[in-house]
Order: structure tokens, then sequence, then C-alpha cells
């Protein structure tokens, strides 16, 4: 009702204007007393101007409130159907798509419940005026009308091809987002395997894919705000063509009634209809995008609650599943087992057997196609790659339930981490769980699972992170003390510890080999076939007197723990169960002050074109302008039969109140031609207008990547994943999408108001006084305004990051929040988050209405000044100044407010701009070439020389490494070992200088310090400790750039026992992983990390735990490959099993970040030796090991 009568006081203002040019018409000869005047018009007409300005404002308001809703429920919906998605669905979408569904897409629902209405409105607001017109006119009006409804239909036609752009859009922007998506996480992989450039180039591709689709809506956009500006002199020009051509005569006061019923007609009929038609296309894109992500698969819900009788119990019956139902080989099959409380059930197999899939199918994630699976109890479960969110490590392990210390301190206790009890546990770690190491998030989520008191515990193998020591205390104090009254299923490598399982089973292929008890099995060798092989050539770790310590300092990553963290958001748990709030902190993101640098506008504007060809779109809107100018002045400057000079909009001689045109053929072919040149000039100035800026953006995107990729990985350490893609998203979509239309429109109607204002001064120059009164106060509100809405609007942007983190957070861990039973309280953290962010934007809303409607009120006041002053300055004025007057004041009601609302808007919208270049302007690492290149052949030999190097991940952050001096011979086989945290892993993160070292490292005579990044990077292999795949067929994720043969790759595959499984999927290297590789095991990932490294051949190999979840058969093969294949380059092996370095020729002990003894390794080793000692206990040896030299190198004697 409120929009139905505010667009009907835009319809009665152009009648009552007619009224008072009628009445004045009359009146002229005759001077009036004030008290006979005729002041009901004009009271009418401010009337209507005064209720159009509140009624307006107050409809956009309440109807931007209403899209806000409908957008947080949509957020809402797909962040529950992100928890939900079944590993199959997860193969038909990413990260990368379920952020631009939550930036772009839903964004459409605001937008289109502004101008849904209009849809309805403008065809019966022309009808309405084409009533009016006919009344005033007859006939004659339908040539204009045909004009409009001309427009009409082609606007529809045009609102096909915004549905097709924009829906191939959002697909070119999902691939986009994904990939960017895809090389934040694995950032340290791409730096090291030196892929930056081929990865800005491949997101520069996507990235025009996307802009050829955007360039085609904007130049559509830019058509209608041409149209908004010309088809109205259009319709005016063909009307009056047509009177003229069917002889008819027209009053002053039919002149003034025709232009502004145009004029009221143009806001709705050429903007917001054509506005109606391009966002309902685009919502309905957009719909069909979420309901397509709705319906995509998801994980049934299971109740694994304890029954009324409490028996707690685990069973599977003739089990067969897949996880491809489009595969004929079955992920597991006729699987059949029973567990049940005080049991453990240890779970065996080589890479691939099903491991992960069996604990899968018991947390309900893998449905059974054949058998019966019986779950009975509440289940923990312990991921093989742990998951922490953002937060402290006390919220990590507490997971939503209550505090206890007395049982809090005991999980700490059995898990290894008793130094959290002197308060370390309120360490904030971040995404990803920086700066914990692998071993330390291992031990967290096992804390966490045991914390939980639940009757399940799955373990996928938690023992492969952590070192020998920790690994037998986690085994002996955790899984057979204090779990041993519960259900527990553990899978490992370590099979030294099935001697404590009640049941052993072995898979192969998806099958039960094997089951049975210990003392059941055969002597090893027999009847194990490759599973237990190793069975008689593992060592049992010894006891490591010294507990392992969390690190109060980064040394497997690059982010110190963070001391003051922004205030946690809360999710709010039932008061009666035992529970209380999850804890999520982020850090605060950095924001901006004060107004826009000049030097954001420049680069914003200067990043699209060259300066050229913005002063010829300068000189282009200028023209278009004058052109206007000139059409108006034309056609409004006439001389009356009393050679005065009379405004009308037409050139004629006045006779009485009736116009008669002299010579109309003369009249009209200036006519013809100036309008013909404002609709070119105009069309002209749009599509060039939208073509700068968008190439703009494209600019800025590429600068923006390439500036990511040169930042140090201490950036992405302190920067969640969601941050950074809130810039990639949300931020771009503004300056693809909204600021080259708020720009167009600013400009066109800034330039609009200029000529209003010059006419209305030429005509009646009194207004000059009122003017430049409106000026003042309109400049002093809009910089009132904006020191407000800019950090308003700074503040709406930096509260998107946390939703966007918490959703890439939660989809990494969504199994384990499943297991859980965490669901809801995610969802309402979640819901939290968006909460924060709708209370900035609800902020935003209000004081940009609050501004519009003050703008509005006093453009109100200052028609109702012109109306009513006209009445006391009849006698100096004439019929047509009056009506140019009073319709040039009512289109300056419209136009004014719009100008100065744009204006600011414009500068709020260049915070996604000042966003954007901030990452620009990042801190970059070191170059990655020099003018001084290392030859093509370099290294010769592969050996390294330290030479008193400390690392630290960051200039302020503490020292990690000091003072190594250890050299490494070429073609040494290194092993390098250590307890969990001591700083392994800092040795690869300085040989890559993924922070500059302090010191020097040589290799082969060169100073790695003086070389750039790449030339250093290149010529060395890594294989990391977090395998890192991307989206895509295993032909990409082994070779991404097509840098290898199919021959090659195949013997790589097959060197690190992966060819066979490969060979077994359907496409082979054509067959397609999903995000992150999640539809291979863990231990498969790393197979094919390693192979990607084989593939390089550089003389210098670096091994990171990279068998650390693989089967020790595999395991032992590779290595034997390795040293086969690699005799002559230097390998440096870092892991927690003594067994990979057994043969090692020189071992590196790492104890701490203590400073290392000075001397040379050989006189080190001369003087200290590691020496092992070996026994037989049965089918077991252990390894104890006196004498560790701490970052020495030492020969191995046995």
């Amino acid at each position: 009702m409120t929009f139905f009568f505010q667009e009907g006081t835009r319809i009665v203002q152009p009648v009552l204007l007619g009224k008072i040019i009628s009445i004045w018409s009359t009146m002229i000869p005759v001077i009036l007393p004030p008290s006979t005047k005729p002041w009901p018009t004009p009271q009418g007409l401010s009337a209507c101007v005064l209720t159009w300005a509140f009624l307006h404002h107050l409809y956009f308001y309440h109807i931007q409130r209403v899209g806000m809703r409908l957008r947080v429920a949509v957020c809402h919906m797909i962040y529950r159907k992100a928890l939900r998605l079944s590993n199959l669905a997860t193969r038909e979408t990413s990260t990368g798509q379920i952020v631009n569904l939550l930036s772009n897409d839903v964004n459409r629902f605001d937008q289109v419940t502004m101008f849904l209405h209009f849809l309805w409105v403008g065809p019966l607001q022309a009808v309405a005026v084409t009533a009016l017109l006919w009344m005033e006119v007859g006939i004659s009006c339908l040539a204009g009308m045909a004009v409009l409804i001309l427009l009409l239909l082609l606007q529809s036609c045009i609102g096909k091809l915004f549905s097709s752009l924009w829906s191939k859009t959002a697909a070119y922007t999902d691939d986009r987002i994904r990939t960017v998506s895809e090389v934040i996480t694995g950032i340290r992989t791409v730096k090291m395997y030196t892929w930056e450039k081929s990865f800005a180039d491949l997101i520069a591709r996507l990235r025009r894919k996307e802009v050829s689709k955007i360039l085609r809506s904007s130049y559509l956009r830019g058509l209608n705000l041409a149209s908004f500006f010309a088809v109205s002199k259009i319709m005016i020009f063909v009307t009056f063509i047509t009177i003229v051509l069917l002889d008819n005569v027209i009053t002053a006061s039919q002149v003034f009634v025709v232009v502004t019923l145009f004029e009221a007609l143009r806001l709705t009929g050429t903007l917001h209809f054509p506005m109606a038609i391009e966002k309902v296309s685009e919502a309905v894109v957009s719909i069909r995008r979420v309901k397509n992500f709705l319906l995509l698969d998801e994980v049934s819900e299971c109740n694994s609650q304890l029954p009324s009788d409490g028996e707690t119990i685990v069973q599977l019956q003739d089990f067969t599943a897949f996880w491809d139902k489009a595969s004929e080989i079955p992920t597991l099959q006729g699987l059949c087992f029973t567990v049940r409380p005080g049991e453990l059930l240890a779970v065996v197999g080589p890479v691939g057997a099903g491991k992960s899939s069996l604990l899968n199918a018991v947390l309900g994630e893998l449905p059974p196609s054949q058998g019966q699976v019986t779950v009975r109890g509440r289940i923990a479960y312990v991921p093989q790659q742990p998951w922490l969110f953002p937060g402290t490590v006390r919220s990590n392990i507490l997971f939503g339930k209550k505090y206890e210390k007395d049982r809090y301190e005991k999980v700490l206790k059995a898990c290894a981490l008793e130094e959290l009890l002197v308060g370390r546990d309120l360490t904030v770690v971040g995404d990803r769980g920086t700066p914990l190491s692998a071993g330390q998030k291992a031990r967290i989520s096992l804390a966490r699972a045991v914390y939980q008191d639940a009757d399940i515990y799955l373990l996928d193998d938690p023992l492969s992170a952590v070192d020998a020591g920790v690994s037998k205390h986690l085994f002996g104090q955790c899984i057979c003390q204090a779990l041993h009254e519960k259900i527990t299923i553990l899978v490992t490598h370590q099979l030294w510890y099935l001697k404590a399982a009640s049941q052993i089973l072995i898979l192969k292929d998806g099958k039960i080999m094997k089951k049975g008890t210990y003392v059941e099995f055969p002597k090893p060798g027999v009847d194990f076939e490759d599973i237990l092989l190793k069975t008689n050539e593992e060592a049992e770790p010894s006891r490591v007197p010294d507990s392992p310590t969390l690190r109060g300092q980064p040394s497997e990553s690059s982010v110190q723990p963070q001391e003051s963290p922004r205030p946690s958001l809360e999710d709010a748990a039932p008061e009666d169960q035992d529970t209380e709030t999850i804890q999520v902190a982020l850090s605060l993101e950095s924001r901006s002050e004060g107004k826009v640098d000049f030097k954001t506008y420049k680069d914003y504007f200067t990043a699209g074109a060259h300066w050229f060809i913005i002063i010829f779109l300068i000189l282009i809107n200028i023209a278009a302008q004058v052109n206007k100018d000139i059409y108006v002045s034309l056609i409004c400057k006439i001389p009356s039969e009393a050679n005065e000079l009379s405004t009308m909009y037409a050139m004629t001689y006045g006779k009485g109140n009736i116009i008669l045109l002299s010579d109309p053929g003369w009249y009209f072919t200036p006519y013809s031609v100036l309008t013909a040149g404002t609709v070119l000039f105009g069309i002209s100035r749009s599509l060039l207008m939208f073509y700068v800026l968008v190439n703009s953006s494209q600019t800025l995107h590429k600068q923006m990547i390439e500036s990511i990729l040169r930042a140090p990985v201490l950036f992405f350490d302190r920067n969640p994943t969601g941050r950074i893609l809130n810039r990639f998203s949300k931020d771009t979509g503004h300056m693809d999408d909204l600021l080259p239309q708020i720009f167009q429109d600013f400009v066109q109607t800034f330039l609009l108001v200029m000529g209003v204002v010059g006419v209305m001064v030429v005509v009646i120059p009194w207004t000059v006084i009122p003017l430049i009164s409106l000026g003042i106060i309109f400049f002093v509100l809009r910089r009132y305004f904006l020191e407000t809405s800019r950090d308003v609007k700074r503040l709406e942007c930096a509260t998107r990051s946390p939703v966007f983190s918490h959703l890439a957070s939660s989809l990494q861990g969504r199994w384990t929040i499943r297991a859980f039973k965490a669901q809801q309280r995610f969802q309402e953290l979640f819901d939290a988050h968006q909460d924060l962010h709708s209370e900035a934007w609800s902020l935003s809303l209000t004081t940009s209405r609050w501004f519009a409607l003050c703008l509005d009120a006093i453009c109100a006041i200052f028609v109702i000044g012109v109306a009513f002053g006209s009445l006391f300055l009849a006698e100096t004025l004439n019929v047509g100044q009056v009506g140019l007057v009073l319709s040039l004041a009512l289109t300056f009601t419209v136009m004014v407010p719009r100008c100065v609302r744009q204006s600011a808007e414009a500068e709020n919208m260049m915070i996604s701009v000042e966003r954007v270049t901030e990452y620009i302007d990042l801190e970059k690492e070191a170059p990655w070439e020099y003018e001084y290149r290392p030859p093509p052949s370099w290294p010769h030999v592969g050996r390294i020389r330290f030479s008193n190097v400390s690392f630290r991940y960051s200039s302020d952050g503490p020292v990690v490494l000091r003072e190594l001096m250890p050299q490494i011979t070429s073609g040494s086989k290194v092993g390098i070992v250590g307890r969990t945290g001591a700083g392994k892993s800092s040795l690869v993160s300085a040989l890559f200088r993924l922070s500059e070292p302090e010191g020097r490292i040589w290799i082969s005579v060169i100073n790695t310090t003086t070389i750039g990044l790449h030339d250093l990077r290149k010529k060395m292999s890594v294989v990391p400790q977090e395998p890192v795949l991307f989206t895509g067929t295993m032909r990409k994720n082994l070779d991404p750039f097509h840098e290898h043969t199919d021959e090659e790759l195949w013997n790589a595959l097959e060197e690190v026992q992966l060819k066979e499984a490969v060979e077994g999927l359907p496409g082979k290297l054509n067959a397609e992983l999903a995000e992150s590789g999640s539809n291979l095991s863990a231990g498969q990932r790393q197979l094919v990390s390693f192979a990607r490294a084989i593939l390089r051949k550089n003389k210098i190999l670096i091994i990171d735990k990279a068998t650390s979840n693989v089967d020790p058969r595999t395991d032992e093969l590779i290595k034997k490959n390795i040293h086969e294949k690699f005799a002559q380059c230097t390998v440096l092996t870092i892991t927690n099993r003594l067994s990979t370095v057994i043969d090692s020729e020189f071992v590196m002990v790492r104890a701490s970040s203590a400073a290392a003894p000075t001397e040379t390794a050989t006189q080190v080793s001369s003087k200290q030796r590691i020496v092992i000692k070996v026994h037989f206990p049965g089918s077991l040896f252990r390894i104890s090991m006196r004498g560790l030299v701490t970052s020495a190198l030492c020969p191995l004697q046995l």
C-alpha cells in the first residue's frame, strides 16, 4: 500500500503542475490580491512532494530489510546443507562455489526485492500516464508511448540475456574462487614447487573468461542507464512531432503537463522497470544455483545414542558399500565383525585397503548397499588429518562440553599434553591449526575425543603423526588405560601395538583378509601376506624420558600464538545438557580510517585505461551534456508577440495561451539532430565508462593475485582463508557489478543536475540564492554522513570475513562435526557471525536511508518555496518561466538527492577498492629472480652446508632454530628425527626460505640468500608433511602444467607403489579427483605428492614425514626405490619412524631449538656416536638410543 501511494503521488504532481500553469495563464492579465490568489493548488503540489519523499524511503527501507532477511535465511540453509554434504556430493561442489553462493548469489536477493514491485507498477503507471496524456493532447500521446512500449519489449528480451550471462558468469566465478581457495590452502606446496607464475596465469585465464561475460552484462546495464537519460527526450520529441503533423494546437499548460508526465514516467519506466527485469533474471539463476546445491546428496541422519538397556555395541553384518555408486568395485565388501565394551579392535592393511572407509561406515558417512550396520552408543572420532577450528586450545579440546578441571587434567596427561596445565591451553590457534605441529594437532584431536566421554571411539591412525616416545605414551596411557572400558576401533600402521588388541582386522582391497586375536595368527611371514611382513623388521619404541612439550613458539609453522584475540563469538547450548559454549576466536581484521585516499581513486581509474582514454571519456560526458543543454535551451527560449523572451518547450509564437508553430520543418530539424546526438553521446559514454571500470576490476584482481602469491607464508598463517577469499569474492563482485553502475549513474546524474541548475538560473536568476544555500547544506550533510557511513561500510566488509572463515573451517572438519553431533552448535555459531554482519549491514542501511530522507525533505522544501514564491512574484514572471522552473524543480527533487546519494555511495563502494589495494600493497618475500642467476646445471652436486644458521618465522617471533652448523655431503642419505615440535620441519622452511634465515646456507658453493627464490626452490624436490591435491584429474595433480610425458607419470606412480591403484580408477590418469583429493585415502594422497616430487629429478630430495600414513611394507618399498633411483642425490628424510632412517648414512637428531655444539659434524661424531642396540624379543625388535646429539650429523653404528 505504501508503494502504491508513493507512485500515485508521482503521477499526481504533473497534473497539479498543469493546473498551476492553466491558472497562471488566466491570471497573467490581472493582478490579484494575496487573499484571492490560487493557494490550494501549490499546497496540493507541496503535499504530494512531501508525501512522496517520506513514503519512498519508508518503502525502500522496509523492502531492503525484507531482502536482508531473505538473504540471511538462504545463507542459513546453505551452511546447514554444507554440514550435511556426503562424500559423493563434495565431488560436485567445492569451497569456491559455496563461498560464491554466500557472497554473490545471495546478494541478488538484496537487490531483487528493491525492484520486484516495479514489474507490475511500471506497466500500470504507463497505462495511467497514457490516460492522462490522452486527456491532455489526445491521440498524439500514443506516438510517445509507443517509444516506451518498444523499450519495454526490448528490455524483456534483454532480460533473457541477463539470465544467460549471469549463469555463465557465476560458473566461471565458481572456478576462479575454487582455484584461489586451493592455492591459498596449499600455498606452501605452491611456493616450494615454484608454481606461483603458473597458477597466476591459470587464474588470469579464468578471470578473463569471467570478465568477458561481466563486460557484456555491463554493456546491457549501460544501455539501460543511457535509456534512462535519453528516452524521455525521444518520447517528448516524437509526441510534439506528431502534434505538429496532425495540425493540432497545444496550450502552455498542456506542454508542461506532457513533459512532466513523461519525466515522472522516466524513473519507473526507463530505470526501475529495466532494473527489475535484470535483477529478477539474475535472481532466477541464483535461485536455481542455490536449489541445485540444496538438492545435492547428503548423509542420512543416524541415531547412535545409548539405548535404554545400556548395552553398547558396534556390529557390521555382511557389509558392502560403494563411495561411487557408478563404480563396479565396492569400497568395502562382506565385512562382518562385532566390538563390545572393553574391546580394542585394531584395523591394519596397506594403503587404500579401506581402513578409513570402515570407520566412515560406522559413522554413517558410507551408506551400505548391502548388509547392516548396528551402532549403539555415543561416538567420538579422531580423523586421520587432525582438524582444529580457530580458537583456544582449550575450546578445541572441550568442543562444547563443560569444563571440569580434574577430568580435564586427566585427559591432558593421558594425551601427553601436560604442559597445557600451566595455562598454555588458552593459546589461540589459527586457521588450519597454526601455529601447532602435526603431532600437536593430533594429540589435541585425541584429547577432544577422550574428553567427550563417549561410548565408542573411532581412532583413525592418530599415532603416525607423533614420535615414538609420545606414541607409546598415547597407546599405553590413553588408549589402553583411559579408554579401557570403551569400544575402541584403532586404525594403525604401527604393528608393534597389535599384541595389546582384543581383535585384529586385516583389510586389503576392501575385504577382510584375516580376523582374530594376536595369538591366533600364525608365525610372522607365513599368512600375513604383504601386510604384516614388516613385523620382523619393525622396532618397538623405547620410552623417551622427557615428554614432549607444546611449542610456545612456532616451529612447524610460522605464526606465534596470539595473546589478545578479539572477543569470542559463542553458541548457546541448552542449559540442561552437559555442554557449554564453543568459543571461536579470530584476530581482528585491519581496517583503514578516514576518507578514501585520492591515490585509491587514481589507481582504480588508471588500472582500466590510459589517461588518454580517461580524458576522452570526460570529453564525451561533457559533449553529451552540452548537447543536451543546447537541446533544452533551443526548445525553451522563444520570442513572444511582445518581443519578450518567453520560456516554452517548443519554438513558437505565443498567441494567447494557444501555441502555434511557424515553419515547423525548420524548427524541428535541429531538434532531430540534437535528439540523435543526445542518444548517441549518452550510449557512447555509458559503454565506455563500463568498459574502463570493468577493466579496472580485472587489472586490480590480477595485481591482487600476483601480490598474494608474492606474500610470505607468514601472511597466510596470520589471515584465515575466509578473510582472503572475502577480497576475491565479495569485494571483487562489488567492483565488477555495483561500482561501475554507481559511478555511471552518478556521472550522468551530476551532469544532468548541472544542466537543470544552469537553465533555472538563466530563466529566473533569483533562484541562484536558494540553489547556493542548498549546495552548502548538501555539502555539509554529505560530509557529516560520510564520516559515519565510511566506517560502517568498512565494518560491514570486515564482518563478512568471519562468515567465510567459519564456512571454510567447517567444510574441512564436517566429518568431525557430524561425528560429535555438533551441527547445531556450529550452525548457531555461523548464525552468530551472520548476525554480527547483519547488524553492521542494518546500520549501513539505516544511515543511508536517513541521509536520503534528509536530502529529499530539503528538496521538497525547495519545491514548496518555488511554488509559493512564484505566486508572490506573479507580476514579474510569465507563464513559460513559471512552468519551466516548476517542472525543473520537480526534476530537481528526484535528481539532486540521487546525485548526492550516488556520490556518497560511490565513496562507500570504493571501500572495496581500498580493501583490494591493501592486498596489492602487501609485504613481499624476496624476489623470485635476481639479476645474478646460477647456471642451469646448478647444483652440480647436492652438498649442503649450514653456517651459523638461526631461523624464526617472523622478525618479532622467537628463534626456532639456533646456530646450526651441520654439513651434508653430496649424495648423502640423511635422516632427521626428533620429538614432536622440535623443529624438524623448520629445517625445510629454512632451506626453502619460506622465511629468511639468519646466517648462511650453502648449496654447492652458492649462498642461497644471493639467488632468487625460484632459482633456489625449483632445484630442490620436497614431499611435504601435509599433501596438497587440487580439483581435477590425476594427471593434473601429478603434472599441473604439462611438463612430463605419460610414461614418466606412470613410472613415478610405479616407484611409489600407486600404479596399480591408479590403473583401477575409471579414466586412469584422467580420473577426476574431488577437492583436496578427498576421494583418495590419506596414504594415497601422500603417495601422489611423493610421485610429484620424484618427477622433478633434482639433486636434492627432502621427504617431510611423507610416509607417515602408509603401511610399513609400502614405506619399505618406497625407501628401497628412493635409494636406487636417487643414489647420486642428497636425500633428507624427516620422520617419526626409526625404521625409515635405519639405513641412512647419517642421522640428525633434533631434541629442541637449543644451540647445537659448535664442532663440526666429524668432530662431534668422533666424540659421541649414536649407539643403537638391537634386541629381538619374539617377532619384534626394539631400538634404544643413547648419547643423542642435538643438531649434529652422526654416523649410524649397529
